[in-house]
């Protein structure tokens, strides 16, 4: 799959508010610096984790499930697998008829739910990480030796 930048960065800068699919309470995991780090750059972090529901991460409630969420979100970034992709899809879309995307984590893919969420207006990125798009597309992997191909003038 491939997406343009400026797909990539419109996504990104509408966006204001994600619940985030199999988030872990572990620092080490992925899903937990992920929403972490999405926390800081000013998007709201809705986590969602049956294991933690009515806990607190990120300054926020743990939902055990997304159909939970009391609040509008714009993205729903899922860290769970492939096969159970469809069923989080089907609720996303029963839940919030206005959801402006659904974002499959990296090693995650669907085209079964991918095609229904595209069906209702809703914009799909598989296989791909919000957070590393977040910070290539606007000039921060370069402090980890990465090149973006970005030219900036900050410091």
């Amino acid at each position: 799959m491939t997406y343009s930048d400026a797909y990539l960065r419109k996504i990104l800068g509408r966006t204001k508010t994600i619940a985030v699919v199999g988030v872990s309470a572990n620092p080490v995991r992925p899903s937990y610096f992920v929403a972490r780090y999405l926390g800081l750059k000013g998007f709201r972090v809705v986590p969602v984790n049956p294991g933690l529901g009515g806990q607190t991460l990120f300054g926020e409630r743990v939902f055990a499930d997304l159909a939970e969420v009391p609040v509008h979100v714009d993205m729903v970034d899922i860290f769970r697998r492939s096969e159970v992709v469809p069923a989080i899809v089907d609720t996303a879309l029963d839940r919030w008829p206005a959801l402006q995307t659904i974002w499959m984590q990296i090693g995650i893919q669907n085209a079964q739910a991918a095609e229904k969420a595209e069906l209702h207006g809703v914009d799909v990125i598989q296989n791909r990480c919000p957070k590393i798009e977040y910070q290539r597309l606007f000039g921060e992997l370069r402090m980890g030796g990465f090149a973006t191909g970005i030219i900036s003038s900050r410091l």
